[in-house]
């Protein structure tokens, strides 16, 4: 089965910065203006996401060998806890699920989109780049550059072979979430530099998240270093260093 995501009358990620993985509707509110249980439904969803931090986002997804009802079940779930995120990209890794699986709605018009097994056939030598963000780095947003038209053959959650032609934000969304399945994240594709302030921007944000009423002095003392330098201040040490933050966040 063949399925054509490209639309080319659309606006491109280049044309308007875009939070891949917490885009809102067109015209819907912002986060801080959402109804109470618009609000409390987004928050739970967020709950279900594995944050910074936890070694499953550095771990590659495994194919789906089995299409059967639950494999069914969890892509209906995984587009419930997209919609409620108000997301537009979930792969099944973000949920602590092993399986080459990922969903993507790109405008609220479109139906949702399930890509089991994808595998990347073409990506067109044009790039462009443009800001994205992810649930699992809270108060991340970085200049990330793609392939603006990519192909990708999978299998829909019948089985049924697919071919994905993807243009703008579309693609976008695509190889966002493909790297999830393959245990990248935005801040491997982004300059020492620019990872060093990202890294700062997601200590800023759970320490705001994990820090209690008056308590600001006790939550500042879980940091992260913001070098990024050749002995080892990398992405990995930062999440090892940020772990307990993100898990002191969700408690709060």
């Amino acid at each position: 089965m063949s399925q054509e995501a490209s639309e080319p009358g659309r606006k491109s990620a280049a044309d308007e910065h875009v939070d891949v993985e917490v885009e809102r509707e067109h015209d819907a509110p912002a986060v801080e203006e959402l109804d109470e249980e618009t609000r409390a439904r987004r928050d739970a969803a967020l709950r279900q996401v594995r944050k910074f931090g936890d070694p499953v986002l550095r771990t590659s997804a495994l194919p789906v060998e089995r299409f059967d009802d639950q494999l069914r079940a969890e892509i209906e779930r995984m587009g419930e806890l997209m919609h409620d995120a108000l997301g537009v990209g979930l792969a099944a890794t973000r949920l602590g699920i092993m399986h080459r699986v990922l969903v993507y709605r790109a405008f609220p018009e479109d139906a949702l989109t399930a890509l089991v097994n994808p595998v990347l056939d073409w990506a067109s030598e044009e790039r462009e780049q443009a800001e994205e963000g992810c649930l699992s780095l809270p108060g991340v947003h970085v200049e990330v550059e793609r392939a603006l038209r990519v192909r990708v053959r999978a299998r829909d959650g019948e089985g049924a072979e697919q071919l994905i032609e993807a243009e703008g934000l579309p693609a976008r969304i695509v190889q966002h979430e493909m790297d999830h399945l393959d245990g990248m994240l935005i801040l491997d594709r982004i300059s020492r530099e620019a990872r060093k302030e990202a890294m700062r921007a997601m200590r800023e944000a759970l320490e705001g998240r994990a820090r209690p009423a008056g308590e600001g002095e006790d939550a500042s003392e879980q940091t992260a270093p913001e070098t990024d330098g050749d002995g080892g201040d990398g992405p990995e040490r930062g999440e090892r260093a940020l772990a307990g933050s993100a898990d002191a966040g969700e408690t709060a």
